[in-house]
């Protein structure tokens, strides 16, 4: 016993019950769904404790209250003062890291299809925290960034420490934003679509299993902590008109339009800040001063506005007030971006759907009137759809919010209308169209980073069939008379290179015996570098046509030789190892059959 309990003291303990789970892991898939249990409960704590820390945040605002966005009333010196405050705070926090040279927080999505699902949990609970500072001093803003950046930060730490595959490791960051999602909306199914469609890019059948476990236990935390937000009712019949249909078709283009307006009014409020401030950390606190003087106006504005889009569900406005509120919280969520908060357009877009379903059902009031409760909760979804790019999350939220198969069916018309409409005409979602903004081509989390991670230097062949540039072309061919390699490349007396030359074409006829091999070189400037990716790689051999290019450092020195015949065989393997990644494939595993006679 005294042996055993001096084993298990062994700083070798902890490593070796790592590497115990880890085979498990590999082994049994039922282990890969306990972890992914494990970052749903992570993240439902998450959950918990970022809307406990939001609305202690709130009381400074309205002593007393609740969400800020269902108030009727608030005190004019608070709300112009807080909000301010708030932005002042954010702005020196970013200061501050920026004076530490802190790097870029990386995002789930982006996580997921760069970096084979790693992420900083340190710099995601610098992204909690300032969440919940903009959030929490009213900016008009959502909290969904935060959420889902911790849930799949835990999630990514799990995969980190056990060493997981990479495929692995996105499945648990997808799970870990699952779990966020869907407990904050009280909406498991959502939860789990919002992963497979925007952070692991996909849906399999085997990949359900983990996703769902991470949701429902996320959901039970949030349950048990008494964080969830209780059951809304919405008026709804299961009956819609045949006139509505093609009507609900129109209210999902115009949602779409609104959406691209919307994000790229965020992005061009960015700029105009910039060039009104110079001063980067002043520039929240000029921000909340404006949120602030709108929550004057109407006090919905304010924070996610998830109440407020609650309370519109329940009591449709008519098209009049529904137009101003449209106008207001698209203006306050348009600064607060603008002006560096942080969070994203998720929860904003649920309320301005709300309201652009109010302001289309009064247009058409005169001519075609459609129930205004089918209008609102069709807008939400198409306008959510628009903004997040995941129609099946919003058909399924709308289902877990209504319990209406008929307003289901309306979300889903006007959801796969404005997801037409906005990738036609835009290309873009909120979250990939600030990846745009940055120079990055994502456009979901399919997983792309392999593409980056596959360099020229690990696939080229560094021994190379080289001869001198001034070599006479019968030297050349008396060298090579017993071999005869496919290209040759040319080098200078200090090995730099000085073009290729095709073997076919030296032992041509026209090829003269006296000239030089110089007058015979090709490709003599279109050149790979060691540290190109596989992406820029396949693109350069398609836009010089060759079926080989040279491999030089900077000082033009031959390092090795690549064939276009050989990336792109490396290319195919890829994409079938992604390609089962994505279609769960890797984690079937089947028994053998026994033999016969046993």
């Amino acid at each position: 016993m005294t042996a055993l309990l001096e084993h298990l003291r062994s700083h070798h303990t902890p490593t070796r019950l790592l590497a115990a789970l880890r085979a498990l892991v590999r082994t049994d898939f039922l282990w890969l769904v306990f972890l992914a249990a494990i970052s749903g409960v992570l993240a439902g704590l998450c959950v918990a404790a970022m809307t406990q820390a939001t609305l202690l945040a709130h009381r400074l605002i309205a002593p007393g209250a609740g969400r800020l966005s269902g108030l009727s009333t608030v005190s004019p010196w608070r709300v112009l003062c807080v909000p301010a405050v708030g932005g002042l705070l954010l702005g020196w926090w970013q200061a501050h890291l920026s004076q530490h040279h802190r790097r870029r927080p990386v995002d789930p999505i982006e996580a997921n299809a760069l970096h084979g699902g790693r992420m900083s949990l340190a710099d995601s609970l610098v992204v909690a925290g300032q969440t919940i500072l903009s959030n929490g001093c009213g900016a008009s803003i959502g909290l969904e960034a935060g959420l889902s950046q911790m849930g799949a930060a835990f999630a990514s730490r799990i995969g980190r420490i056990l060493r997981l595959h990479r495929a692995d490791v996105r499945l648990l960051v997808g799970c870990g934003a699952a779990g966020a999602i869907g407990a904050a909306f009280d909406a498991p199914l959502a939860g789990a679509f919002y992963a497979f469609e925007l952070i692991i890019g996909s849906y399999a059948f085997t990949l359900l299993a983990p996703v769902a476990s991470a949701t429902l236990c996320a959901l039970v935390v949030v349950r048990l902590t008494n964080t969830s937000l209780p059951a809304v009712t919405v008026a709804s019949s299961d009956t819609i008109p045949l006139l509505a249909w093609p009507l609900l078709i129109i209210l999902g283009v115009a949602c779409a339009y609104i959406g691209i307006i919307l994000m790229k009014s965020a992005a061009r409020a960015e700029q105009l800040f910039h060039h009104i401030l110079k001063q980067e950390w002043l520039r929240p606190a000029l921000g909340g001063l404006l949120v602030g003087g709108l929550a004057l106006i109407s006090p919905s504005v304010l924070s996610s506005g998830h109440m407020a889009m609650r309370a519109r569900l329940v009591n449709p406005p008519e098209m009049e007030l529904a137009m101003e509120l449209l106008g207001l919280k698209a203006l306050a969520t348009v600064v607060s971006i603008g002006a560096g908060f942080r969070g994203g357009l998720f929860f904003a877009s649920l309320y301005l759907g709300v309201l652009a379903g109010a302001v289309f059902a009064g247009l058409i009031a005169p001519f075609a009137p459609l129930p205004l409760a089918l209008c609102t909760v069709a807008g939400m979804g198409a306008l959510a759809t628009a903004v997040i790019g995941a129609p099946l999350t919003m058909i399924l939220l709308a289902l877990e919010t209504t319990h209406s198969a008929g307003m289901t069916a309306s979300v889903a018309l006007t959801a796969v209308a404005a997801s037409l409409t906005v990738r036609r005409s835009f290309g873009y979602t909120f979250a990939t169209w600030r990846f745009h903004l940055r120079g990055e081509n994502i456009r979901s989390g399919v997983d792309v980073g392999w593409l980056r991670a596959l360099t020229v230097a690990q696939m080229m062949r560094p021994e190379t069939d080289s001869l001198p540039a001034d070599e006479l072309v019968e030297t050349a061919r008396a060298a090579l008379a017993e071999r005869m390699p496919r290209h040759i490349v040319l080098h200078d007396a200090y090995n730099h290179y000085q073009g290729m030359v095709d073997t076919t074409r030296l032992m041509s006829i026209q090829a003269a015996p006296e000239r030089p091999l110089s007058s015979l070189a090709e490709a003599r400037f279109e050149t790979l570098s060691p540290e190109t990716c596989m992406a820029d790689a396949v693109a350069a051999f398609e836009r010089t046509g060759r079926p080989a290019l040279a491999v030089v450092d900077k000082t033009n020195r031959v390092l090795g030789l690549l064939s276009e015949r050989y990336v792109l065989r490396r290319y195919a393997e890829e994409l079938e190892r992604v390609r089962r990644d994505l279609a769960g494939e890797k984690h079937i595993r089947f028994t053998p059959a026994p033999p016969r006679g046993h």
